[in-house]
């Protein structure tokens, strides 16, 4: 009977100290994961965060636009589409780049940049009349909020490739590239790009020299609002946009 006891006790033992080594090992993982990857999931969070603003972004800039093209559907047949002219191949019921020479003699000259948030709507005060009105702002009751963290503000593009406008970062947190990739599969295949220039800068249209580029050092998330036959896809690695546009 002692001799049984006594194997029974070890048996005891042994068992308790499975459970021992069980729970030391669920305590190394919680640690871990609380522990030392917590600015990683900061960041993860943080991306993440920025991927949502930025759809809502998509969602603001392209309503407003087409609410412009809809309510003004001639746009401003005064603006110089030649080759040679102010906006070459550039659709003249879209707003154009807000740089454009375009309103040299307009009460609002133009911007320093090609930046959405300073695009003006064509056709608004007329049809022929440079004075556009913008589309964000005070006037419009229209806004749109700052960059999302981690990204410079969005940028707009009309001209031979169509009209598109494209946001950047040159962040290296890891988690960027997947919640851009995640963003991206929410779009349809020809409709948004992910253009990788962290080694070198990347032209964004097909004129020669090209009038955009995704700068090197930077990671440029693009949607198209229209697509001509000589647009650019350069961007997706996946293979998904072989057959655009």
């Amino acid at each position: 009977m002692a001799f049984k006891s006594a194997e029974n006790d070890m048996k005891e033992r042994g068992s308790a100290l499975v459970y021992i080594l069980i729970a030391i090992a669920l305590l190394a993982a919680l640690t871990v994961t609380f522990m030392q990857p917590s600015s990683q999931q900061t960041s993860s969070q943080s991306s993440f965060r920025s991927i949502s603003k930025i759809k809502s972004q998509i969602s603001i800039i392209r309503s407003a636009i087409q609410e412009c093209v809809l309510s003004y559907k001639k746009g401003d047949i005064s603006i110089d589409i030649s080759g040679s002219g102010t906006d070459p191949n550039a659709r003249r019921n879209f707003p154009i780049k807000p740089n454009s020479t375009h309103f040299g003699a307009a009460t609002i000259g133009p911007t320093a940049g090609r930046l959405v948030r300073d695009i003006r709507c064509p056709g608004n005060p007329g049809n022929s009349d440079e004075n556009h009105e913008k589309i964000f702002g005070g006037t419009s009751g229209k806004f749109l909020s700052a960059a999302p963290d981690l990204f410079d503000d969005w940028r707009y593009y009309n001209g031979r490739d169509g009209i598109f406008f494209w946001t950047r970062t040159n962040k290296t947190d890891a988690f960027i590239g997947t919640a851009l990739q995640k963003l991206d599969d929410q779009f349809g295949e020809c409709e948004a790009d992910i253009i990788d220039a962290t080694s070198s800068a990347i032209d964004l249209d097909s004129d020669s020299p090209a009038e955009v580029q995704c700068e090197s050092g930077y990671t440029c998330f693009r949607i198209r609002m229209t697509i001509n036959s000589t647009a650019e896809y350069n961007g997706d690695s996946d293979g998904e946009e072989a057959s655009c546009p």
